[in-house]
């Protein structure tokens, strides 16, 4: 079946086309329309803003993806559209446009959580992946641990209590001046450093539990930058990058044995934003051949936030039976 998808949590307008079977996982069209270079102008998101661009975009890519597809809506067998957590002004645009577009169509509606969509990435770039397994989501917005025990019954087993991975990286950039995302940046600059130059506090939480808690460590390379600016001292941002990159490196590897224990599982999935992260990457993979797991994570392409995800996951929650009715609303978390 063809399933039409849309996705706008965040400051990403997306729209795709994927046909789904038993046997098969195909994108036909992913189409993005990014505010990167809007929000760039502001160092970050403005939600207000995020959601009028993404009205001017969502009916021009629908158009398009469905183009792309070579397909129209006759052809289209479900619509999924993410309805929660993001943004709750950005998350209604879609959410509206795709319960018009389905009952004006009589086509079957269907409601997909955002966090399992990242997680169902994993199955457009790895067509063999079938639950259950172990998913780790790193994004701006969840720094967690799953029991994915099939593909729409997700438990989370362990969380950050406060900040996420993500917006730690995002946030420090910013502070460095470097551009806008600053994930992507803090990826590239962390490669030219000494990860061994600075010593910051570790955000996985000791004793017997898997959570993290990425506030301190925020505010301790903040602080770190600001003082060697008020004393007038030269900043090696290569050096900084790389030390925080390798601390969160760190502290993920550190649970990872734990939580493959506590789930029985042999495999790990990377999901999220983050999981583009070529040193997080890296990081895992060397943790998972000490415990003999089986690693995946998404095609660079299905990292951050498109549609083609959601479309995966509510082909699934489609066969469950979930549908959304015309009181179907957005949540924020």
């Amino acid at each position: 079946m063809y399933v039409l998808a849309f996705e706008s949590s965040c400051d990403e307008t997306a729209c795709a086309v994927l046909e789904m079977s038993e046997d098969t996982r195909e994108i036909k069209s992913n189409i993005i329309a990014s505010q990167v270079d809007i929000h760039a102008l502001y160092g970050g998101v403005v939600p207000e803003i995020a959601s009028r661009a993404h009205i001017e975009a969502i009916s021009k890519i629908t158009y398009e993806a469905l183009s792309v597809a070579g397909l129209t809506l006759k052809d289209i067998g479900a619509i999924a559209v993410t309805n929660g957590p993001g943004l709750i002004g950005a998350l209604l645009v879609a959410v509206n446009f795709a319960k018009s577009l389905a009952f004006a169509n009589n086509i079957p509606l269907v409601p997909v959580d955002h966090i399992k969509g990242h997680v169902a990435a994993n199955y457009l770039t790895h067509k063999e992946l079938k639950p259950p397994f172990l998913a780790l989501v790193v994004s701006g917005g969840h720094t967690s641990f799953f029991d994915v025990k099939s593909y729409t019954c997700l438990e989370e087993i362990a969380s950050t209590r406060d900040d996420a991975a993500g917006e730690c990286f995002d946030k420090i950039g910013r502070v460095m001046g470097l551009p806008y995302p600053g994930g992507h940046a803090m990826d590239l600059l962390s490669s030219k450093g000494n990860k061994d130059a600075i010593q910051f506090p570790s955000p996985a939480i000791s004793g017997d539990t898997l959570d993290f808690s990425f506030s301190g460590l925020k505010t301790a390379v903040i602080n770190y930058i600001n003082t060697k600016r008020q004393k007038g001292e030269e900043l090696n941002e290569a050096d900084i990058a790389a030390s925080f990159t390798k601390t969160v490196v760190n502290a993920v590897r550190s649970k990872i044995g734990e939580a493959l224990k506590r789930t029985g599982y042999k495999k790990i999935v990377l999901a999220g934003g983050v999981s583009a992260n070529s040193h997080l990457r890296q990081g895992i993979t060397e943790e998972c051949k000490k415990y003999g797991a089986e690693f995946y994570a998404p095609h660079l392409s299905l990292c951050g936030d498109n549609a083609a995800m959601i479309g995966a996951q509510g082909y699934y929650e489609f066969l469950e039976g979930v549908r959304g009715d015309e009181a179907l609303n957005a949540y924020p978390s």
